[in-house]
């Protein structure tokens, strides 16, 4: 007797196309720390950024109470680089995951996003 095999459909985990935002539109899940901004690996990121912009975009998620902001999942140490060098936007991947306090272990500490600007 031959058992019927359910197949289950797989869901995309990030929206096809990469979106260009404005820094106004995503919001931090957490502040980057002055101490992180001292350390050489920050530098690194930095100068990388500088002589060949950024390899990865950020990840965010739409923001259901607000479809004009989006949280921001993954990227955080680039995105506090990005504004410290006057950028307005950056390429955004999307996750069709809401679930943001799964993706990122770092997020936990909840702290509103401040600019050192």
């Amino acid at each position: 007797m031959a058992r019927s095999r359910r197949i289950k459909s797989i869901s995309m985990a990030f929206e096809k196309n990469l979106i260009q935002l404005t820094l106004e539109q995503i919001c931090p899940l957490y502040a980057i720390r002055k101490e992180t901004k001292d350390t050489v690996k920050y530098r690194q990121v930095i100068a990388s950024i500088k002589e060949v912009g950024l390899v990865e975009p950020l990840v965010v998620v739409r923001n259901q109470s607000d479809p004009e902001k989006y949280m921001l999942l993954d990227g955080h140490v680039r995105l506090a680089i990005l504004s410290d060098l006057g950028e307005q936007s950056a390429p955004c991947q999307v996750s069709t995951d809401d679930e943001a306090f799964t993706y990122n272990k770092a997020s936990a500490a909840l702290l509103p996003f401040r600019s050192t600007k």
